[in-house]
């Protein structure tokens, strides 16, 4: 599953503050995941989510089902080209949910990038691996001390959200966001557009103008900006 070219190239050049802002005039103000932050300052994010869910480590579960080749392990084998893993950790930070060998797995089937509500161990040779990487925090100890791997390709709720398969995900400086894919292609066109009557209005804020009138644009504003833009 993966992004229309054109598409994703509209969605790299909108800011996810400017996506958030148009998903919540459409009534969806739920759609950040929240307390993730970017491994490496500057890192861009843009993909299809893959979900992975963990659930609070029940030892006698653990293992059963949490050695071997376990659910963690099959989902960074089959995450596709394009694909985003969100893992559900239920926010809990004092256990890794990856480290670097799983990193440099995904990135080797193509995957455009993690996110994860929980820790990474390895922090520092993951944030140089060449793969994006959103997350909670960082922590030393494997994923057994306090989670269980427990299921893949479901909705699960990740950073005070919920992630359906399927989702665009997206992630810049101010965080990531969900996408619901049946409406990707409005978001954007109309994100890129406020965008760029912001910047028009940033334009008259540095000649000096006051923000009255200005921000946002009212009738005689407005009509100054689509004369400049020629749709007068």
């Amino acid at each position: 599953m993966t992004l229309d070219a054109a598409l994703e190239q509209k969605l790299r050049s909108a800011p996810v503050a400017a996506l958030s802002a148009q998903l919540r005039k459409r009534g969806i103000d739920n759609s950040s995941i929240d307390g993730v932050y970017a491994l490496t300052p500057g890192t861009r994010l843009l993909g299809i989510a893959k979900t992975i869910r963990y659930l609070p480590l029940r030892e006698d579960l653990f293992a059963q089902v949490g050695g071997g080749y376990n659910e963690q392990k099959r989902a960074f084998d089959s995450v596709l080209p394009g694909e985003v893993l969100v893992i559900e950790a239920r926010g809990e930070t004092h256990a890794a949910t990856l480290g670097d060998i799983l990193a440099f797995r995904a990135l080797a089937r193509g995957a455009a990038g993690i996110v994860s509500d929980g820790g990474v161990r390895d922090h520092d040779a993951v944030a140089v691996i060449g793969i994006p990487v959103f997350a909670a925090s960082a922590h030393p100890a494997v994923l057994g001390r306090r989670h269980v791997p427990w299921d893949a390709d479901i909705a699960i709720a990740c950073g005070g959200t919920t992630v359906q398969p399927g989702d665009v995900i997206a992630g810049d400086g101010d965080g990531v966001i969900v996408i619901p894919r049946a409406i990707a292609e409005e978001i954007v066109d109309a994100a890129l557009a406020q965008e760029e009557e912001d910047q028009w209005i940033a334009a008259r804020v540095r000649e000096g103008h006051p923000l009255e009138g200005l921000f946002p644009l009212n009738a005689e504003w407005r009509a100054r900006y689509e004369a400049d833009r020629g749709d007068g």
